[in-house]
């Protein structure tokens, strides 16, 4: 079996915010792939605004470095569980993964997540255990832990031989022993070399390309990228496109494009191993096989975990709808869902009874609420309902999603955050005191008790604490009522425009939500009762002005500071009987049923 050794396909993998994106980047900066006089971001591949802005990677991005003779591909992965899907197309591009961990946090339920899905597809793992300048840092705890990890995933006596490299990405330091740091990167990449498998040499044979990644530019319409399996590809040529539901499309390849650092380049053919993007196909999807016309053979279609979370998003309604936004109408919202799911593998849309409504799927909230901003910032405007988890039928029983849950909080918290969870169904597994006055608890907790818990968890341990989990598994579902919301809203009456004195009036019924000026309407909530009782309220009231002086006039008002929901928040706060409307300049929550007596009506039925 020939090789092609001048090739080597990887994939960085790592819990969020261990530092992959960083280590591309010192990568990328070793080998010269940039001009000594190139201006160049950090987290260079973090190209979109939200990831800019959050510091954390939502879609995979693939880079590829020249290092002395060899071409080293490397795909950036996300490290979030809602953004799985991307992880998973990506484990089938390569031969090998690099496995980031933090040099103190050590192994996290991402790390598992990224870990276990490797291990699935028989990838050559190399740790890189990174952030080895902290003062913190204990390299050996962490390798022993990550040990204790593959042990438990069912790692081959291969995988288990993984060779190790320390490293400070931030620093651009490297080494093989975590004491013997140089400012270089060459101990990854000679690792890499030596270890990760080079790709088969079978370009003789007929072709197999597997889209796993889509992209797209107003010129050359829709780009699937992706690995060639076997045999060779040029521009021109006249090939098979295999769809996932049987069909053949033929078409002739346009253009086709090599990567090197950050920059797409037009290259003429490309042969096996080799990861390209081609064009040429409108009708081209995550999953589909291009072949030659007179050997058509599609290789198995990618298998993608299914939706573990749905929302319904509605068009916008409200007293307010259509002020903000320049998308308001069904057919837009329509479009705009559906060209989403030209790119998100991990996304679900399906109509309703509603011509105006439609049930939205995905992997999390934040999956849910990336899709959300994004379409914000484009000038749509829409309201949303609570998110649901989707129950399956498993063997006749219905099943819900549990996730596994790790907290790392000071110990002085630890009682309140075991009973809260507690309380929404969470049992524990696993409790390791670390000594420095930091526990670390892990939980199998039911999805639905996680909506909206972040918030609750911040406040509970003063925002010292961590929370991560990630989708374990589907259970038969939990009796009782799990999680939500004990608090009661407060509602405006009429509209108006918020008044100073009204808001006054309210601060010892509750937390407000809108500034004074702000406009409201009839059945928008502006604040959170302290009972469990929505209460409906005159937030627009003035004060009656009379001529005669008071004692106190020459005294300022003063209000408290108001509680501003961001997007998720606002999207975790809701409860059955509301909706959150969303546009390009505003969140509010309102209620479903706006008028009082109506909402009243609807209520005494209910119960």
């Amino acid at each position: 079996m020939q090789l092609r050794e001048d090739i080597r396909n990887i994939a960085i993998i790592a819990h969020v915010d261990h530092g992959k994106t960083t280590l591309v980047d010192q990568l990328l900066r070793y080998s010269g792939t940039f001009r000594e006089n190139e201006q160049v971001d950090d987290r260079a591949m973090d190209s979109n605004d939200l990831e800019r802005e959050r510091g954390i990677t939502i879609l995979a991005k693939n880079t590829a470095i020249q290092y002395n003779d060899t071409r080293v591909n490397i795909l950036d992965t996300p490290g979030h569980a809602d953004f799985g899907g991307e992880v998973e197309r990506i484990m089938k591009m390569v031969d090998g993964v690099l496995l980031v961990v933090d040099a103190y946090e050590g192994c996290m339920p991402q790390t598992r997540f990224v870990l276990k899905k490797a291990l699935e597809q028989k990838l050559t793992p190399i740790v890189v255990v990174n952030k080895i300048d902290r003062p913190s840092a204990r390299p050996e705890y962490v390798i022993d832990e990550v040990l204790d990890l593959f042990i438990e995933l069912g790692a081959d006596e291969d995988q288990l031989e993984f060779p190790v490299v320390y490293a400070s990405a931030l620093n651009g330091t490297s080494g093989l022993e975590p004491e013997d740091q140089q400012e270089t990167m060459d101990p990854v990449f000679t690792t890499i070399l030596d270890h990760i498998p080079a790709p088969e040499d079978n370009s003789a044979e007929p072709l197999q390309f597997q889209v796993t990644m889509l992209d797209y530019n107003d010129y050359l319409g829709r780009i699937g990228v992706g690995r060639i399996f076997r045999g060779t590809i040029k521009v021109g040529q006249q090939v098979s496109l295999m769809k996932k539901d049987g069909s053949v499309k033929n078409f002739r390849v346009t253009k086709l494009f090599g990567f090197i650092g950050l920059k797409r380049i037009e290259i003429e053919e490309a042969k096996a191993g080799d990861i390209i993007a081609l064009s040429g196909m409108e009708d081209i999807n995550v999953g589909e096989t291009v072949c030659p016309t007179d050997h058509q053979e599609a290789l198995p279609i990618l298998r993608i975990d299914e939706p573990t979370l749905q929302m319904t998003f509605l068009v916008n309604n409200s007293p307010f709808a259509g002020r903000e936004g320049k998308y308001i109408t069904s057919r837009k919202i329509e479009e705009r869902l559906l060209t989403q799911l030209e790119t998100d593998v991990s996304l679900r849309v399906d109509p309703t009874d509603s011509p105006d409504a439609w049930t939205v799927s995905g992997r999390g909230e934040l999956h849910l609420s990336i899709l959300v901003e994004n379409m914000r910032r484009e000038g749509y405007e829409l309201q949303l309902s609570k998110p649901q988890v989707i129950i399956k039928e498993v063997d006749g029983v219905r099943c819900e999603p549990i996730e596994r849950v790790q907290v790392d909080v000071p110990e002085d918290y630890t009682g309140a955050v075991m009973e809260s969870l507690g309380a929404r169904k969470g049992e524990m597994l696993d409790m390791v005191n670390h000594g420095n006055g930091q526990v670390r608890m892990e939980f199998k907790v039911p999805s639905r008790g996680l909506i909206g818990y972040t918030t609750e968890f911040m406040t509970q341990t003063r925002g010292f604490g961590i929370l991560n989990h990630t989708f374990d598994q589907y259970e038969p579902v939990v009796s009782g009522r799990v999680g939500g919301r004990h608090q009661g809203v407060l509602v405006a009456l009429e509209a108006g425009k918020a008044s100073t004195y009204g808001i006054m009036g309210l601060e010892d019924r509750g937390t407000i939500f809108v500034d004074p000026g702000t406009e409201v309407y009839s059945g928008m909530i502006v604040g959170e009762h302290n009972r469990d009782n929505d209460l409906t309220v005159n937030i627009t009231k003035e004060k009656h002005l009379t001529n005669v002086r008071s004692a106190t006039k020459d005294q300022t008002a003063t209000i408290r500071k108001t509680r501003k929901l961001t997007l998720e928040e606002a999207i975790e706060y809701l409860n059955d009987d509301e909706y959150c409307e969303v546009t390009p300049e505003s969140i509010r929550l309102r209620k479903k049923i706006l008028n009082k007596n109506e909402r009243e009506k609807a209520a005494k039925k209910k119960s």
